[in-house]
């Protein structure tokens, strides 16, 4: 490796690179430095106040770090990891960023680019490390020199940003890091420009116009048009369902906002669904009956508007400007919706609430934290018998405050994604739930949450089990468990032996309490929750789940789209 004279550093590829980040206005970079990273972590360390960099004790935290601070915020997140081993670790959490279309800037190591592809047996060095992002991520590359790095640096973060999110991972060579590089002033890649089909918005009007009971169904993709969403659903009188990233878009404090129970119940009298920035996964694969729906899609992705069946109506473009478009074509052709229609929605919405108080203790625990964390407070699910419940009973005020993995349900990734949420909202209440399986993937990051004083608060729920598994292993296997039993640390000891806090509460108002009194202390918070017996919470989420109906849903839909 070329020396580097700090007091009076030659411009390399590495600042060049740094500049591109602070040009975007990426302000926070997570990682850990490496032998075939120092180049580029030298840079960041130059480049003063104006990033921060947080380094993490695992690839998987950092890279997790990096997906809730992007998941909290819309912006890009940025993790930078040793390659080989680094970028396998962290694979995981690009994997769920890549999952949620989250924008992610992966910029990882790599070995000297003279002996790619020789199979020397460098440090960290792995087969094809390029080829193996590019099966996770939604656009890789390596920079072979230095002019490659100035044009590519560009591209990974317009593919990172631009269209429908997710990560750009750029192979860094170490060589190619060190090399002078002529510090060009960096110039952003326009975003592509999508034209609204107005034929299609036209056709769209007409059918929301003669619908009888039309549902508005949200992902994350419908975020930017928020506005025109809570628009169309007063127009209409029609309610807005949202599942996980998209709660919040409709509050749930509002008579049309609708959670998966509510929109269950609705489903067999809906007859024209307006989906918006949502996969649709839920009615397809869980909910089967969709043939007798007219279906219109809005998503920025035109592979995925049909990717579970070709819809009537297909608007590709983002919500905000499709949205911009559509309502005033709705509006000349509507009148207001009535009374009886409204009181007939707020009747389902009060009966499936109602379904929902039934599974305790999971509900108590969550309105007891819904009640101590205010409206624009974060809160991040964990793969858990409460966080599967809070799906449906976790209310949400606002968009962006529920951080999910999404469908790669990755156990393990809260802590790391909590601690990602609270660096980029600093002023803002931050709480994890995760189980006692799941929390001890990441346990090491309670290190990093102390040494950067994140008053991230973590309530573990200790059943000492992989729960949901030992649940699925009884009800399927005749009561046969087997590897579900856990060992367990004494949590509140083991954070305060990090330098964090730490206690327990027993009941729901235990926890409200601490969670208020948490919120007012410097630095990281864990309080566990002794939990025993839990209501099933899968009849209520997917009702058919131990009746064999996802296989036939698979089934159902396998042929009808084979794009990646």
């Amino acid at each position: 490796m070329a020396k580097h004279d700090a007091s009076a550093p030659t411009p390399t590829v590495s600042d060049a690179i740094v500049g591109a980040l602070r040009a975007e206005g990426v302000d926070t970079v997570f990682g850990i430095p490496g032998y075939q990273s120092y180049h580029l972590f030298d840079a960041f360390h130059r480049a003063g106040n104006a990033l921060r960099v947080v380094h993490s004790r695992h690839e998987q935290g950092a890279a997790y770090m990096a997906f809730g601070y992007a998941k909290s915020t819309g912006r890009l997140g940025v993790v930078s990891v040793v390659p080989g081993p680094g970028v396998l670790n962290a694979s995981a959490a690009l994997l769920t960023a890549q999952s949620t279309s989250t924008p992610v800037l992966c910029l990882a190591g790599e070995i000297p680019q003279t002996a790619i592809g020789l199979n020397l047996n460098f440090l960290h060095e792995m087969r094809d490390q390029t080829a193996t992002l590019r099966t996770i991520v939604k656009w890789a590359a390596r920079a072979e020199s230095a002019d490659a790095a100035a044009t590519l640096m560009p591209e990974a973060l317009a593919q990172a940003t631009s269209g429908r999110p997710g990560v750009a991972s750029l192979d860094l060579p170490m060589d190619v890091q060190g090399a002078p590089a002529t510090m060009a002033e960096y110039r952003r890649l326009p975003a592509p420009a999508l034209d609204i089909d107005t034929d299609a918005i036209n056709s769209a009007a007409i059918i929301i116009a003669q619908a009888r009971r039309p549902m508005i169904m949200v992902g994350g993709g419908a975020i930017g048009g928020r506005e025109q969403i809570n628009e169309l659903a007063r127009m209409l009188g029609a309610p807005v369902m949202s599942f996980r990233s998209g709660k919040g878009i409709v509050s749930d404090r509002d008579p049309l906002g609708y959670n998966i129970v509510a929109g269950y119940r609705l489903w067999p009298e809906v007859d024209v669904v307006i989906a918006i920035g949502t996969r649709l996964e839920i009615p397809h694969l869980h909910w089967s009956k969709t043939a007798d729906k007219t279906i219109i899609r809005i998503d920025i992705d035109p592979k995925e508007i049909d990717r579970y069946a070709s819809p009537q109506v297909a608007i590709v473009g983002d919500a905000k400007t499709a949205l911009d478009a559509l309502l005033p074509a709705v509006a000349k052709k509507i009148g207001k919706p009535s009374s009886a229609a409204l009181a007939h929605l707020a009747d389902i919405k009060n009966g499936a609430a109602k379904s929902i108080q039934e599974i305790q203790p999971q509900v108590a625990y969550l309105q007891a934290i819904r009640d101590a964390l205010p409206d624009d407070g974060f809160f991040v699910d964990e793969v858990t018998q409460v966080g599967y419940v809070s799906w449906y009973a976790f209310p949400g005020y606002q968009p962006r405050r529920f951080i999910t993995s999404g469908f790669q349900g990755n156990l393990g990734h809260g802590y790391g994604t909590a601690l990602g949420v609270k660096v980029a909202n600093p002023k803002s209440p931050v709480v994890l739930i995760s189980g006692d399986g799941g929390f001890m993937f990441n346990v090491q990051e309670l290190a990093t949450a102390v040494r950067e004083r994140l008053n991230v608060v973590a309530v573990i729920f200790n059943n000492n089990l992989f729960g949901n598994v030992a649940r699925d292993q009884n009800l399927l296997f005749g009561g046969r468990t087997i590897c579900t039993d856990l060992k367990n640390p004494d949590f509140p000891a083991m954070a305060e032996s990090f330098g964090a806090h730490g206690w327990r509460a027993q009941t729901p108002d235990e926890l409200r309490r601490g969670l208020e009194k948490a919120f007012t202390l410097d630095g990281p918070v864990l309080i566990e929750v002794p939990l025993q017996e839990c209501a099933n919470p899968w009849p209520l989420l997917y009702p058919n789940r131990y009746a064999g109906f996802l296989e036939e849903a698979a089934t159902a839909v396998m042929g009808r789209s084979k794009k990646p």
